[in-house]
């Protein structure tokens, strides 16, 4: 998608450091927050390359480089692998529930202990009630916090915007204690199954990167679609 054809006027941020790969400056490019955004021109805008973070949507547009490719899961095609149907074998007892993307102190607290435990150190642990919210939240956006449930216990939450063509999965954050369940896995199966059952068409994974390690899960579910100047085409699995 030419996002030229999107009528929003669209700013590039000065270089500044890169979250994901070491000694490399990264650009933003961000959809002009005092524009009106709604649900149709975002799915317009994801199948060009942007994300949403709370009420901004954004693209790397980075000098020298391009390890941030966007990626997203085929659902009609898509056939999980070895550890992925263990996975789902291994919660059949948990219980999903959708609930609207309103502020929980339950979510919020298990936000907290996974971020303490994933990100120690990392600038990213500095969170509060605002920095949630403006993390995962919107007013324009048609947004579930997905909950993933044993008995009454809450285990994970995922953070799945509702497209026209497909789910987007924001952001998946779950009890450290339970990390062996594979409860990301999880998450990206139930979404995928939910767009499955809705008649959609893709789940949108955000960037996949190649050199970190944090970011190149992505290529495990197959088959994945990656957008390249050419459009979106096949990525297969490393061998």
């Amino acid at each position: 998608m030419d996002v030229r054809t999107v009528p929003l006027k669209f700013f590039a941020t000065p270089p500044h450091s890169c979250s994901y790969l070491p000694n490399r400056e990264a650009v933003t490019v961000f959809a002009d927050p005092r524009s009106s955004m709604n649900p149709s021109t975002y799915s317009r805008l994801i199948d060009g390359g942007f994300r949403r973070s709370g009420e901004y949507v954004y693209c790397p547009d980075c000098r020298d480089c391009n390890a941030c490719v966007s990626a997203r899961i085929p659902v009609v095609g898509f056939t999980p692998n070895r550890t992925q149907r263990r996975t789902w074998r291994n919660n059949a007892d948990i219980n999903v529930v959708v609930t609207d993307a309103r502020f929980s102190r339950e979510h919020y607290a298990l936000y907290q202990r996974y971020i303490h435990w994933r990100h120690a150190g990392g600038g990213m642990d500095e969170v509060d009630p605002n920095k949630y919210r403006s993390f995962l939240e919107s007013t324009w956006c048609a947004t579930w916090l997905v909950e993933f449930r044993l008995n009454n216990t809450l285990l994970a939450v995922a953070c799945t915007d509702v497209l026209d063509q497909g789910l987007s999965a924001v952001y998946t954050f779950y009890a450290p204690e339970h990390a062996k369940r594979g409860l990301g896995v999880l998450a990206v199966m139930w979404q995928i199954q939910e767009a499955r059952r809705l008649g959609l068409l893709w789940v949108y994974l955000g960037y996949w990167i190649e050199d970190c390690e944090k970011m190149n899960y992505k290529t495990q579910y197959q088959p994945l679609e990656i957008l390249t100047p050419q459009g979106w085409q096949a990525r297969e699995a490393p061998v």
